[in-house]
């Protein structure tokens, strides 16, 4: 597709209205960036406007297959006319095949499925903390799960209990304990912590995602991996960002060659058409759960598996790995060069996937976003002057060059 035309900076009044009826009727916990999107498809998004905008954000990793795919709506389709919801209270024709697909892309052996990535990670701290006191003999009430300083697993009240983001958990309290917070990427700091007696889980991104792309040192994760192996405790893995083909790799922990215990999936999980989130592992772990002592009235829907299977499918190509690794060598070679070039002061990430911190003076993380936007790019800031890039996996090499060409338009004039 051909490169749209600049975008004015004035808002016309069909953008004004629906966002002045928006802020009017929604609660403020959001503050996105001036544009209404009307409709979609691929990389690009248009506008109430018809004005058109690539997609570098692609909804934070959940579009990694693009807006409108073919073979996912075509699978959504033609599930919403045979059933979408019995509520685990029965069985369904898509539950079984949903299961067995992703344990096996996962090498796992069972999957719990919810809806949302929060519900997923709640899932994986209920897990662990049932192992620990069923399987692993830890005094009752005594559990403890080791997470890492500026993650970000959720908004509810659990996962908020252990964020350091303010913004995220002020005025949340009184908050669940049961935590401990180390700092991402100190192994020395993860050695201290994980004592073998209590210690249930390990709980980490492998790369995370919102505090800016931050990629851990080498050997952190398989680090990481022999202190859970040694003493006896969970390495569960949140890949609800990183997995499913974002870094080149169906999921980020492969690039040091580590396996953990529990995969927490979502996002791309769902193909940006439904909500679909899962915690996998092995029999010996999830196989703790009985019936009744947790559930999901939507999780696992046949609508929710029609569309996971299709991505599982796609998946298992690996087309979508090497486009994400091959394009993302492209994004990485030309943040590298407004690197040095002074415009931006660091960039981290791995595969189609990037955060990159704007040098000062330059503007904020916001003001960068709002003039991309101007120019037709819509990303998305965090934690003042960075931004973050990930475009959907099936941009093109012609767009991708030609939204980083905005980018250092921006930054270099």
């Amino acid at each position: 597709m051909s490169a749209p035309e600049p975008v004015a900076e004035s808002v016309s009044s069909a953008t004004a209205s629906g966002i002045a009826a928006a802020e009017s009727h929604s609660a403020h916990n959001y503050h996105p960036l001036p544009v209404v999107v009307a409709s979609a498809e691929g990389a690009w998004m248009t506008d109430v406007e018809g004005r058109r905008f690539l997609d570098m954000l692609a909804g934070y990793s959940a579009l990694n297959f693009g807006h409108g795919n073919r073979r996912l709506l075509d699978a959504a389709r033609a599930q919403l006319e045979r059933v979408t919801l019995t509520s685990r209270a029965f069985h369904h024709d898509r539950f079984a095949d949903f299961c067995t697909r992703l344990a096996e892309l996962c090498g796992m052996e069972m999957v719990l499925p919810m809806n949302t990535g929060a519900e997923a990670v709640e899932t994986a701290v209920k897990t662990a903390r049932k192992w620990g006191y069923r399987v692993k003999g830890v005094p009752e009430n005594m559990a403890k799960i080791v997470v890492a300083a500026n993650n970000f697993h959720g908004r509810t009240t659990t996962v908020i209990s252990f964020s350091t983001d303010p913004e995220a958990r002020a005025d949340y309290g009184p908050y669940t304990p049961g935590f401990e917070i180390v700092p991402y990427g100190d192994l020395t700091a993860m050695d201290a912590a994980v004592t073998a007696e209590n210690t249930v889980a390990v709980l980490l991104e492998p790369i995370q995602g919102e505090a800016g792309v931050l990629v851990p040192p080498p050997g952190y994760l398989a680090g990481v991996r022999r202190l859970t192996e040694e003493r006896n405790v969970l390495f569960i893995a949140d890949e609800i960002q990183s997995g499913l083909g974002r870094t080149g790799r169906t999921f980020a922990c492969e690039h040091e060659d580590v396996i953990p215990d529990v995969y927490v999936l979502g996002k791309a999980l769902g193909g940006g058409v439904v909500p679909v989130s899962a915690v996998v592992s092995s029999r010996a772990v999830l196989g703790v759960f009985r019936p009744g002592e947790h559930g999901s009235t939507f999780g696992g829907n046949p609508l929710a598996c029609a569309v996971a299977l299709e991505v599982i499918a796609m998946l298992g190509t690996g087309e979508y790995q090497r486009r994400a690794a091959e394009l993302g060598g492209r994004l990485h070679a030309e943040l590298g060069r407004l690197a040095r070039d002074g415009a931006v002061t660091a960039v981290r990430g791995r595969g189609l996937w990037a955060g990159v911190d704007i040098a000062p003076g330059l503007g904020t993380g916001r003001e960068v976003s709002e003039r991309l936007m101007e120019r037709g790019v819509l990303v998305k800031d965090t934690h003042g002057a960075t931004i973050r890039l990930a475009p959907p996996l099936v941009i093109s090499e012609k767009d991708l060059d030609w939204g980083l060409a905005q980018l250092r338009a921006v930054l270099t004039g």
